[in-house]
């Protein structure tokens, strides 16, 4: 049978026919698939004779070219040697593309490959060769729904519009990206997509989001599909190495407002607290940068005002709770932070977070030392000085201030101190109350023995000379700091 080209058009189409006999009839079927410019891959698909399976996609190469048709879409069907009968055509809403010659053809739920090989088959009585190239001029919308460790879970549509010089293809990491991040507690090794067959049944199909941030491999940020549901569960502990790496991912929360997290323990100002993403600028040589740091514990103790003399920064605790409403428990600790550099330790926080700060049961000198020049310690403390100075009361120093400085700073004897020693009250963080008389030697530096570095709520005791203190026994006691004085009294000190 041979068709002679010329009395056809869509238009009008006259259906004259010129038949003859003894001709053989070849069929190429050829399809070009094209997405201006940009490289598609997608799944290998699976048997619809398994209407479930679970597959892992480490290499998600193009042996199809993926993009499956649908109701909606926007197609040019070229044809070999036919250049008059090229046009564009949608895909109506029962998924079938409607040629004046041959009629309705279904390409619902089929790949463009397929797509042109079945319009070939269907013009085959019609040309000698019958070669269809099927592109992609305008793709649907298409309706996805996500839910689990992303901030904003539920249905998204997602345009995907492509013509000569942009192709804007749905994508994992795009829906991601629209449901503001994954959490900090996401499992991005076993994301989950169920996908519906054609022939019915379900594609389940698993994505390790980590082999994308690791190793840039694009294969795993799958293409997606119409009715795609996308699941990313919790992890079941926290990775402090993979923290931060995650923190900073382009589908990761993005800040754009402040999160409310709880401190509570040794911390000078417990409780709910707000703190704000941090923006860091960097100058080159003719432009700069800016880049956003997510909250990390550290904030959260300094806008906490600090932790006390009393905290355990070897058991810090932050419970954050999943999706589905269970809690974590990630342990971090801060003494490695100090010691060792373990950036690690200092987790990015997210909204809701809780942080637990202990009470230490033991801490030596020289570890409160080094917790007082820590970041996340307060920049003052209070300490108290009373008896026979200027200024008597609470004096707000610096961390680590040696005991003379301390005394200057409360205005130095009156003329009613007793000469040559004071008395040092501490408490201990184990609740034991220590006394120690340090003879004062204004020209020492900071030492142990005769002028030893001051903890917080130290209280130091300057008393009078023999006859000044017998003659102002009842006043002292009348006075604010005479609470204080008859406190240290009923201790024996």
């Amino acid at each position: 049978m041979k068709l002679d080209s010329s009395t056809f058009n869509h238009g009008g189409i006259s259906r004259s026919i010129a038949l003859s006999t003894g001709i053989v009839v070849y069929s190429v079927l050829t399809v070009s698939v094209r997405f201006a410019s940009a490289e598609v891959r997608s799944l290998v698909p699976l048997s619809r004779n398994t209407p479930s399976v679970s597959y892992v996609t480490p290499d998600l190469a193009a042996e199809s070219d993926g993009y499956i048709l649908g109701a909606g879409d926007r197609v040019k069907v070229d044809f070999f040697n036919a250049s008059e009968y090229t046009a564009e055509f949608p895909v109506l809403p029962n998924g079938t593309i409607q040629f004046p010659l041959v009629g309705a053809i279904n390409v619902r739920g089929i790949s463009l490959t397929d797509a042109g090989t079945r319009i070939s088959a269907r013009f085959k009585p019609y040309f000698k060769r019958s070669i269809a190239t099927v592109t992609l001029i305008t793709a649907r919308p298409l309706g996805v729904s996500i839910s689990g460790e992303v901030n904003r879970p539920g249905s998204y549509t997602l345009s995907a519009n492509t013509n000569a010089t942009e192709s804007t293809i749905p994508n994992l990491t795009r829906v991601i990206q629209l449901a503001e991040g994954v959490t900090q507690i996401s499992d991005l090794r076993q994301v989950q997509i169920r996908r519906q067959l054609t022939g019915g049944g379900t594609q389940s199909l698993k994505v390790n989001l980590w082999q994308l941030i690791n190793r840039g491999d694009n294969a795993q940020d799958v293409r997606l599909q119409d009715g795609d549901s996308i699941y990313i569960p919790a992890a079941l502990s926290v990775n402090l190495a993979e923290a931060r790496q995650l923190a900073s991912a382009s589908f990761a929360t993005k800040m754009s407002r402040p999160i409310k997290i709880v401190v509570v323990g040794e911390v000078n100002r417990p409780g709910p607290h707000t703190i704000a993403e941090t923006t860091i600028s960097t100058i080159g040589n003719s432009s700069s940068t800016t880049t956003s740091q997510v909250p990390t514990v550290t904030q959260a103790l300094q806008i906490a005002g600090g932790i006390t003399q009393l905290a355990n920064v070897r058991g810090i605790e932050v419970r954050r709770l999943t999706r589905e409403g269970t809690q974590t428990s990630i342990p971090v600790s801060f003494w490695e932070l100090l010691n060792n550099g373990d950036a690690k330790q200092d987790l990015p926080l997210q909204d809701g977070d809780t942080i637990v700060i202990p009470t230490a049961t033991a801490l030596n000198d020289s570890e409160i030392t080094q917790l007082a020049r820590a970041s996340f310690s307060p920049e003052r403390v209070a300490v108290n000085v009373v008896g026979e100075v200027e200024k008597p009361g609470s004096v707000q120093i610096p961390p680590n201030t040696p005991l003379n400085q301390a005394i200057l700073t409360a205005g130095g004897f009156t003329q009613k101190a007793q000469n040559g020693t004071v008395t040092l009250v501490r408490l201990n963080p184990n609740g034991t109350v220590t006394k120690r008389e340090i003879a004062i030697d204004f020209t020492q530096d900071v030492n142990d023995k005769s002028n030893p570095a001051l903890r917080p709520n130290d209280t130091i005791v300057v008393k009078k000379s023999g006859l000044a203190r017998a003659r102002d026994e009842v006043g002292s006691f009348a006075s604010p700091l005479g609470v204080v004085t008859g406190i240290l009294r009923l201790f024996g000190l």
